[in-house]
């Protein structure tokens, strides 16, 4: 039989609790305000409120920082595990709506956010117009554990348990330039003859090296004078001539605008996955989605 819990003992605000949490684990006042959403002067009367609730000193300040005191390491793991167990709580509820109507995340890259996505959200859009959708557009992965999206389209499968995936497909990477461009440094007929190219790196070039090591392709770092950090920016840039771009065949092929580069270039195959939250797809309106997603990108 569950005992009952005598609530009369609990006597500090649960708020003030998630603020100590965060701060500890941002590790300044400014962040953990950031984190919450919240005016760090109300952050810091929140972490000094619990103090004075708890009767114990949680930090030390030096100047600008932070520094958990022996009581507060030791209130810590009990404070994470309340964390740990509101985060349970929201993900369980948010999984139990059945309603259509409301917001779904999707976190993809820039340039499968801005050139494969529209289409396909016009399309849903047209069978659901009750489904709000938000596009995280970024080059690095979303926390799907910490619902900083609801679904994301990523390049590698999820080692999360409590993460589901779907494999799409095994996605093909070709060499794609402007025919401006490619008349001007000559036909690409063979591997080495990309030697004579510059190509646009989102990034740094060395994995792209590292990757293409081995395939007679002849480059070095010198084929990379244009490096970008934004996979949409450096589509742009191979669209102003700058010069050739390795990018998934279902977005080159589309544009009637680019070529491929390399004709007979053996493309490099990269996986395509479709990941949620085992949660969050107990919820009606986000497998809805998910589905549609699969279906579309697959």
């Amino acid at each position: 039989m569950h005992k009952r819990m005598d609530w009369r003992s609990v006597t500090f605000d649960w708020n003030r609790a998630r603020a100590f949490l965060v701060t500890a684990e941002e590790g300044s006042l400014s962040a953990a305000a950031r984190a919450l959403g919240l005016a760090q002067p109300t952050l810091g009367r929140q972490v000094d409120g619990l103090e004075r609730e708890l009767g114990v000193v949680l930090f030390e300040r030096f100047g600008r920082g932070l520094q958990l005191t022996p009581a507060g390491e030791a209130l810590l793991e009990h404070v994470r595990a309340m964390g740990a167990g509101a985060h349970a709580l929201s993900l369980a509820a948010h999984g139990q709506s059945a309603a259509m109507a409301g917001e779904v995340t999707i976190s993809a890259s820039d340039l499968y956010a801005g050139l494969l996505l529209p289409p396909i959200l016009t399309r849903l859009h047209a069978a659901e117009p009750r489904i709000a959708i938000t596009v995280i557009a970024e080059n690095t992965p979303s926390d799907l554990m910490r619902r900083e999206a609801d679904i994301a389209i990523r390049n590698f499968r999820p080692e999360e348990p409590d993460l589901i995936a779907r494999k799409l497909r095994e996605a093909q990477a070709r060499f794609y330039g402007m025919p401006g461009y490619l008349g001007r440094i000559g036909p690409l007929r063979r591997p080495g003859d990309l030697a004579r190219a510059s190509i646009i790196a989102p990034g740094d070039p060395d994995p792209y090296l590292a990757r293409l090591d081995g395939l007679g392709l002849g480059l070095s770092r010198e084929n990379f004078p244009f490096r970008c950090s934004s996979f949409m920016a450096a589509w742009e840039m191979m669209k102003q001539d700058l010069g050739l771009m390795l990018v998934d065949a279902r977005i080159g092929d589309a544009d009637p605008r680019a070529a491929r580069a390399l004709p007979n270039f053996v493309p490099l195959t990269f996986p395509v996955w479709l990941v949620a939250h085992r949660e969050v797809l107990r919820n009606r309106r986000l497998r809805f989605v998910f589905d549609f997603l699969a279906e579309a990108l697959g």
